[in-house]
């Protein structure tokens, strides 16, 4: 069996700063092979990495909100991290995440509702030294970030 040499090198050159700049050309390209797909690829899912969408209603407007995210498996469950790319803004979906306690998981063409629960206290060093250890780019996003303390969150399947 022929094993998918993708996702080292998506780890290599995540860890790379001019990665973090191609955001602009990267997104509407995942949003563009989401839309082919009926939702079931991305762009993450081509370089052969774990990726799901979201959907959870806007803190302020109530209005499902969609975004695609790569997430650390952990058993059944998803972690995921709001790196933002490096910015030194926590992206919106994880205020909207913050704000709830359920969101939908669209994962590998199935559907379904999830838990949320940020992570926070003892657990966030456990937790980010996971992450870490599965997409090492994530420390170069926090140096990126000048240090914000990335949103962590588990999603649980109900």
């Amino acid at each position: 069996m022929v094993s998918n040499p993708l996702p080292p090198l998506a780890r290599r050159l995540a860890q790379q700063r001019w990665v973090m700049r191609t955001a602009p050309v990267v997104l509407p390209v995942e949003r563009t092979i989401r839309r082919w797909t009926g939702g079931r690829m991305g762009v993450l899912d081509l370089a052969g990495l774990p990726s799901i969408e979201i959907t959870v209603a806007g803190r302020k407007s109530g209005i499902p909100r969609t975004t695609s995210l790569l997430y650390v498996p952990r058993g059944a469950d998803f972690l995921v991290i709001g790196s933002n790319w490096g910015s030194p803004k926590h992206p919106v979906w994880s205020a909207n995440l913050r704000a709830a306690s359920t969101a939908t998981v669209r994962h590998k063409g199935e559907q379904f509702e999830v838990s949320v629960t940020e992570v926070t206290g003892v657990d966030r060093k456990r937790v980010w030294d996971l992450a870490v250890e599965f997409w090492p780019g994530y420390e170069m996003e926090y140096e990126l970030s000048g240090g914000r303390q990335f949103r962590m969150f588990e999603l649980r399947r109900r």
